[in-house]
């Protein structure tokens, strides 16, 4: 096992130890790791599966449930075998530049699954507040081409942040305690001035969390409006009901990301590995839940679901 180590001496790379005081449980801990990413592969390939196959899922809607299930998978898919290799064969050795793709991968997919989430705000705005004029205003085209400029924007704004990293020096302490390489550890363990990159890192997260979280409570303070408007209840419930995914979706995967960001901006008296759990439940946990809320709140989509499974 040993033959897989490498030493922080080695120049070219560094040395992510896991999760720092639980080093002795990796291998059990590495279970829940590999069941949590199973379980969000299998829901994912089976929404994209039943929309790829399915002509009358080929909705705006359904698209936007397709991209965000393809950056929900992208982001443990990031973080998973590497984590692995570390809990099952002590393998902790990764190159700096291996670390830095790592790292723009990652943030880059999370940005714009943030922005895909934004799309989806969007589209039950005009699904509850325009609906005569939702055919024409969200077609499939116009939704590709919106998560193109998500992922492009996404793209622009990470990159260089990988770039201010690159630059960084870093001298006889190249330790990374985390699982996976992540911004402000990889910020932490340099010798040189990291302001830059703080500062940077501040703008970013204002505004790709801060301006999208901002235009989805928007969307959602119209919506909200327009429901309140209805007379009938049961159409008031119909309506708050095909939010409800999205609201889970957004709830969930903003809570976990906001309070492992500050508490490791801002969190110093906390045990260090409470940091890299929640920061590894962030990428593991809403994917994984992503595919089966759609799957049972959106009645369309879980009858195709029910109808492949029976067949299975």
């Amino acid at each position: 096992m040993e033959a897989f180590n490498l030493t922080p001496s080695d120049p070219s790379t560094f040395i992510l130890n896991g999760i720092p005081g639980l080093e002795d449980g990796h291998i059990w801990i590495s279970i829940p790791f590999s069941m949590f990413y199973i379980i969000c592969l299998l829901g994912t390939f089976m929404v994209l599966f039943v929309v790829g196959k399915e002509q009358t899922l080929h909705k705006p809607m359904f698209l936007l449930i397709c991209m965000l299930s393809l950056t929900g998978i992208g982001m443990p898919t990031c973080i998973v075998p590497k984590a692995l290799s570390i809990f099952w064969f002590r393998s902790k050795g990764i190159t700096v530049d291996g670390c830095l793709t790592q790292i723009f991968f990652l943030y880059m997919i999370g940005a714009t699954q943030s922005a895909v989430l934004v799309l989806m705000a969007f589209d039950r705005y005009i699904s509850i507040c325009h609906p005569l004029r939702y055919a024409t205003i969200l077609t499939n085209s116009r939704i590709a081409k919106l998560g193109l400029v998500g992922l492009i924007r996404s793209v622009l704004l990470i990159l260089p942040e990988t770039l201010l990293l690159r630059r960084l020096p870093f001298c006889a302490n190249r330790v990374i305690p985390h699982t996976y390489c992540e911004t402000i550890a990889v910020t932490n363990i340099s010798c040189g001035e990291t302001i830059i990159n703080r500062m940077y890192g501040l703008v970013i997260l204002l505004l790709i969390i801060g301006l999208d979280q901002t235009l989805i409570g928007l969307s959602y303070g119209l919506i909200i409006r327009a429901v309140l408007r209805i007379s009938s209840k049961k159409a008031n419930r119909k309506a708050l009901n095909t939010c409800t995914p999205h609201i889970c979706v957004t709830v969930m995967s903003c809570t976990i990301i906001l309070f492992s960001t500050l508490i490791h901006r801002f969190g110093q008296g906390i045990t260090a590995y409470v940091h890299v759990l929640l920061a590894n439940l962030y990428l593991l946990v809403p994917p994984m839940f992503n595919p089966i809320i759609y799957g049972v709140k959106i009645k369309e989509l879980r009858d195709k679901l029910g109808k492949y499974t029976c067949r299975m």
